[in-house]
This record gives structure tokens, C-alpha cells and sequence, in this order.
């Protein structure tokens, strides 16, 4: 390109000086609360950021003196870095077009080279290079780029081209500071790589890290197509309290509060299952809510105390009909948001298209465990293979619960490709209708994939004399020291009494979902 000097290229050239790191900024901490891979120059990331947000603040008291406004009301943004790369990525090297553009974003990098420099200006869809030139924009306007802070927000109007090198860019025209970053990021080249910075700092990992970004693109994919199968299916989404006067519908402990106004203690909802099928009670046939629920429980890579489930409840269906529509809710969110059925997982591949095996709990702790177990064995023979496979038991529990525990000791982490168990002792699914061939057993189901469990379902139980009982059941298993077990709502049962229609009723972990179909530990 005429205008450019011949020793610098896009890169910035072996004498340009590259502000991906700065000698004026120090070596970037990578996380600025605290040195994780090497600190700061100074070896102090607090001073390193006290001495950077100084100079950070005088050059804002000058850019005030001039009558720059650093914090405008707006930019009138036309396209964005990824709408330039679909429109423009087959533009051969050294091209220069007329199409003028006005993009915004975060200045990441910046390279210097005498009368030429080039930015790396990111967005929310990706990266885009700007290149600066004093001939086009002038002395004081280049003196101005130069000055720039990584991490300050411009807005660029300029013409697109295609540099020698093959580098798609914007060269500017004009530019304005858009939002002035007091503070240092850190070192975009490594990221952040302490995990608790990344979850307590976010918006540093989203600065940073194109994967972070990719997953929050993933998740509102998901969570589109989740709601779209279910209003296409008929269904009405609702919203359920979150505060309630005792916590139900599932098995956990939950987190308590105070109701100042009413001078109570109240519960955050564990789950959206009880007030959901009251609304089936009402005579709304199919509904379902995507909301926040609260365990007051640990802490690893899959299980956080807070998290968004889905729950969807049809009359006049019971759980196969909520397996048909567990492999279209699934399936579908993981097209919509990666374009495939098929995720990897540990190296694996994953192929989430339907239909998905279906296999009964008693079968699969037969294939995985060698033994044969029923909730309608003596209890003690239950004991005796618990002890054998190590998994530890209470006196109040009997053998479908003992049955269950052998499962998740012995099977589940070996699901790998999605799989329907189905058919749960009766003791451990106090909501879950009794199976119409075996009253040992429900009809319930949990979808596990990648030995992970995505989704709990049942044909619900209608019988309020049935679920009073196991209601009183679960009483004597909390009196026993079973901290999870389901708590007696008499409230329910009443609305149970005015006639719960037959039932199918669907729980997904969505953050699970998104985990398994993005890749994300």
C-alpha cells in the first residue's frame, strides 16, 4: 500500500514498539488483585496499579483541559468486527476500498511505528486491526491514538481494507474516546489464570478470554431454544415465587431467611416443581418456568448453590412423553447454539441426537456392578452389597434407597452417551407416580450424559392419600438423620385434593446443559 513505510507491516515491524504488554504500564499482572504467573514488574500488583490508575488520571484531567469529553452519551455504531470479517475476510492483500464504517470496541494491543500504528480493537464478536496513519488523520490526531491506555473504548469511523500481509483492517478516519479505563487489564496473552479471580472478576475473564465469551453465546443459544421447543409444544411460560414458607420438590437442603414485614423465617425455592403443578391443578394443561433455585449445599466444578433449572409439567402425559420431549429440548439447543448434535467431552465424542438409550436402574446396576438388586429385597441383603461396593447407608433407609446408592457409586459415572434410567425405587422419588407393572417402583427417569445427570422427570404422583403418606415416609427419614429428604407440605396435598389431572413433569439443569454442549469445566 503507497502510504505505508516499507519497514513496518502489520505486525508493527521489528523496531515497532508493541503495547500488548508497555513499559509504561509494567509487565501486566494477570490478574491485578494478585501476582499469579510472575506479577508485576515491581513485583507489587497493588502499586502496579495505583501508579498506573495516577497516570491514567492525569492524562483524564488533561484530555477535560482540552474540552474532551471522555465519558460521551453515545457512538453510532453501523457494524461490528465479525460483521467485517463476513463481509470483507476474502479481500485479497493489499486492497483498498471506499466503504466507509464506523465500529466501536476496546483497544487490546497496540503497535507503533513512527507516522504508522495498528490497534487490535475488540468487541463482543471478535477482533478487528486498526492502522493509524499522520498523513490521513494528522499530527495531534495521531499523537492522540499514541496516547490511547489498553483498555480504553473508542469509537472509529474509517474505510476498510486489506493490508499487504493479508490483514483485514479498518484505516481511520477519525476516532473518539468512548469510556476512559482507569485501571490496567491484565495480560491479554495469558488470560486469567486463577480460577477464583476469573469467577469473582468476570468482566476481567470476558475482557480477556475469547472461550469465556463463546460460552455466554452458547448459554443464550441454549436458553432461546430451550423456551422456543416449549412454546412451539404449547406450553405457557409462568413465573413461581422464590421466597416460600418451606422448601420443596426436590431433595436438598435449602437456604433460610427472614420476612421482616411478616416476621417469619422463609425458605429460598430448592426447586419449581410444587407451585408449577398447583398452576396443573388450576387448569393451565402445560407450563413451564426457567428460574434461579437456591441449595444450601457444596461447592465443585458441578454443583454451585445457585443455578438455573427448567421445569415443564403436561397434563394428560407421563414420563415417556417427557423423554420424547427431554431428546428434542436437548438436541435442539445444542444445534441452535454449536450447529451439531455431537459435543466432545474428555476426548470423547458425544452424539446428543435422538433417540437416546433407554435403560431401567436395576439393569444397569446388573451390567455395571454384577449384582442383581430390587427395592423388594430383604433390607439386609441391600446392606450387604453396600458394604461390598463401599457405600455407606443409614438404619432408616430400606433397599430402594440403599439400591439407589449403589447406582450412583457404580453406573453413573459410566454413562457416557445419553441415557434414560428409568424406573426408580419408590423410597426415593416421593413425588414420582407408583410404576403401573411394579408399586416398588415409579415412573421416573434421569437423563445422564458424560456421567453427569442433565434431567429428572416422572409421571407425577395425583393421589393425595398416596402422597400424604410419603410425605409422612420422608418425616421418619428426616427424624433418622437424612438431611435431604423431602419435607412435608401439607399445603400441596390440600391442592392435590382438588384433582391433579394425569401428569408428566420434566426438570433440566441448564448450566449443565450449557457445560456439556460448550465444553466448560
Amino acid at each position: 500500500m503507497s502510504d505505508r513505510d516499507p519497514a513496518a507491516t502489520e505486525e508493527g515491524g521489528a523496531a515497532a514498539e508493541d503495547r500488548a504488554v508497555t513499559e509504561e504500564d509494567g509487565a501486566a499482572a494477570e490478574d491485578p488483585a494478585g501476582p499469579q504467573d510472575g506479577g508485576t514488574a515491581s513485583g507489587d500488583p497493588a502499586a502496579f496499579q495505583e501508579r498506573t490508575r495516577a497516570r491514567r488520571l492525569a492524562k483524564l484531567d488533561a484530555l477535560r483541559a482540552r474540552g474532551i469529553d471522555p465519558y460521551p452519551v453515545r457512538f453510532d455504531r453501523d457494524t461490528t468486527a465479525a460483521e467485517l470479517i463476513d463481509r470483507y475476510g476474502e479481500l485479497a492483500p493489499g486492497t483498498v476500498t471506499a466503504d466507509v464504517v464506523h465500529v466501536a470496541g476496546r483497544v487490546m494491543r497496540e503497535r507503533r511505528h513512527g507516522g504508522l500504528d495498528f490497534a487490535d480493537l475488540r468487541d463482543e464478536t471478535g477482533r478487528i486491526q486498526l492502522m493509524v496513519t499522520r498523513d490521513v488523520v494528522g499530527a495531534e490526531a495521531l499523537h492522540d491514538f499514541s496516547d490511547l491506555d489498553l483498555g480504553d473504548w473508542i469509537g472509529v469511523e474509517g474505510t476498510v481494507v486489506c493490508t499487504d500481509h493479508g490483514e483485514l483492517s479498518v484505516r481511520i478516519g477519525s476516532f473518539r474516546l468512548l469510556s476512559k479505563a482507569l485501571r490496567a487489564v491484565p495480560d491479554i496473552r495469558h488470560g486469567l489464570t486463577d480460577a477464583e479471580s476469573r469467577y469473582r472478576r468476570r468482566y476481567l475473564d470476558l475482557i480477556l478470554d475469547e472461550p469465556s465469551r463463546r460460552v455466554f453465546a452458547i448459554r443464550s443459544a441454549v436458553i432461546s431454544a430451550t423456551r422456543r421447543v416449549l412454546l412451539d409444544g404449547g406450553f405457557r411460560e409462568v413465573e413461581t415465587p422464590v421466597l416460600l414458607g418451606q422448601a420443596g420438590g426436590a431433595a436438598a437442603k435449602p437456604f433460610v431467611t427472614h420476612h421482616n414485614a411478616l416476621d417469619i423465617e422463609m425458605t429460598l425455592r430448592i426447586a419449581l416443581e410444587l407451585p408449577l403443578k398447583r398452576l396443573i391443578v388450576g387448569g393451565m394443561n402445560r407450563v413451564f418456568e426457567i428460574g434461579r433455585v437456591f441449595r444450601n449445599e457444596g461447592l465443585d466444578t458441578r454443583h454451585n448453590p445457585e443455578f438455573t433449572l427448567l421445569e415443564a409439567y403436561q397434563a394428560f402425559g407421563d414420563y415417556h412423553d417427557m423423554m420424547d420431549l427431554t431428546e428434542r429440548i436437548v438436541s435442539s439447543a445444542c444445534t441452535e447454539a454449536i450447529g451439531t448434535t455431537v459435543v466432545e467431552v474428555g476426548g470423547r465424542e458425544v452424539d446428543l441426537a435422538p433417540p437416546w438409550h433407554r435403560a431401567t436402574m436395576a439393569e444397569l446396576i446388573a451390567e455395571h456392578a454384577g449384582v442383581e438388586m430390587h427395592p423388594s429385597m430383604p433390607v439386609e441383603a441391600a446392606r450387604e452389597i453396600a458394604d461390598r461396593f463401599g457405600v455407606d447407608w443409614l438404619d432408616v433407609w430400606g433397599s430402594g434407597k440403599i439400591m439407589a446408592e449403589v447406582y450412583d457409586e457404580t453406573c453413573e459415572a459410566k454413562l457416557i452417551q445419553p441415557t434414560f434410567v428409568i424406573d426408580h425405587p419408590r423410597e426415593v422419588s416421593p413425588l414420582a407416580r407408583p410404576h403401573r407393572d411394579d408399586p416398588t417402583l415409579t415412573e421416573r427417569f434421569e437423563m445422564v450424559v458424560a456421567a453427569r445427570e442433565l434431567a429428572n422427570a416422572y409421571s407425577e404422583l395425583n393421589d393425595p392419600v398416596d402422597q400424604a403418606q410419603r410425605f409422612a415416609d420422608e418425616a421418619k427419614l428426616q427424624a433418622g438423620g437424612d438431611e435431604e429428604a423431602e419435607p412435608v407440605d401439607d399445603d400441596y396435598v390440600e391442592a392435590l385434593e382438588y384433582g391433579l389431572p394425569p401428569t408428566g413433569g420434566l426438570g433440566i439443569g441448564l448450566d449443565r446443559l450449557v457445560m456439556l454442549i460448550s465444553g466448560a469445566e
